[in-house]
C-alpha cells in the first residue's frame, strides 16, 4: 500500500460550451495538488469537440497538470491533450498503440480483477477503480477499498480512487490509491469547486482521522 500522500484527479461533468468551467477550473487546479484532470465532452462535430479541448487544455497545462481526453483517443494529439482515459479492455486495446509512447493511456471500466491484470499487461500507464459505468452504477465502497488494496499491495502501476462523493475519499486514500478522482459531484455543488479540493486536501492530510 502507498505511504505517500495521494495526488488529486479531477474529473469534468459532460462540457459543450466550456466558457463557465473555464471560470472555475484555474482555481480549482490552484486549491491543491492536482495531477491530471479528466476532460468529458458532449458529443459534437470533430472540429468543436477539438476547439473546446483545446481550450480547456490552455488553462489547465499551463499549472503543469496532465490534460487527459474520456475516450476519443484519435484526438488526443491533435488537441494537444496529454492522453485519453478509456473504459474497458477492449477500447484500450485498441487505442494504446495509438497514444503510446507519447501519451498516456488509462484505464477505467475494470469490473474484475481480470480486467485490471489484462489492462496492466496492456500498458495502461494507470488503472481506476470505482468509477461509474454509463449507467451510473458503482460497486459498493467496500468493494472498491478492497480492490485497491489488492492492486496497491501486488503492482507497481499506479491506481486511481474514484471518489463518488466528499465521504468516499478518506477511504480510498487509506486503502492504497495513488490518485483521487473526484468526480462530477465536485463541479455541481453550491460551494466553489476550489472550495471542494481545498476539504478533499484537507482530507488526504490525515486520512486516518476521517476514516
Amino acid at each position: 500500500m502507498t505511504t505517500s500522500t495521494p495526488r488529486l484527479y479531477l474529473v469534468t461533468p459532460p462540457l459543450g460550451d466550456p466558457a463557465s468551467f473555464l471560470r472555475d477550473v484555474g482555481p480549482a487546479l490552484e486549491a491543491g495538488d492536482i495531477a491530471a484532470l479528466l476532460l468529458r465532452l458532449e458529443p459534437a462535430d470533430e472540429r468543436a469537440l477539438l476547439n473546446r479541448a483545446k481550450s480547456v487544455a490552455a488553462v489547465v497545462q499551463r499549472r503543469d497538470v496532465a490534460l487527459l481526453l474520456d475516450g476519443r483517443p484519435e484526438l488526443a494529439a491533435r488537441a494537444g491533450a496529454d492522453g485519453a482515459h478509456l473504459s474497458g479492455i477492449e477500447a484500450l486495446t485498441a487505442a494504446i498503440g495509438a497514444l503510446k509512447p507519447d501519451r498516456i493511456a488509462g484505464a477505467g471500466g475494470l469490473r474484475s480483477r481480470h480486467d485490471a491484470m489484462l489492462a496492466g499487461e496492456a500498458g495502461a500507464d494507470y488503472v481506476m477503480f470505482g468509477d461509474p459505468d454509463r449507467r451510473g452504477g458503482r460497486p459498493p465502497l467496500e468493494a472498491i477499498t478492497e480492490r485497491l488494496t489488492w492492486w496497491s499491495d501486488l503492482v507497481e502501476i499506479p491506481c486511481v480512487g474514484y471518489a463518488g462523493s466528499r465521504d468516499e475519499i478518506a477511504p480510498l486514500a487509506q486503502a492504497g490509491a495513488d490518485f483521487i478522482a473526484l468526480g462530477e459531484w465536485l463541479w455541481m455543488q453550491d460551494e466553489k469547486p476550489a472550495a471542494g479540493v481545498t476539504a478533499a486536501t484537507a482530507l488526504l492530510a490525515d486520512p486516518a482521522s476521517h476514516g
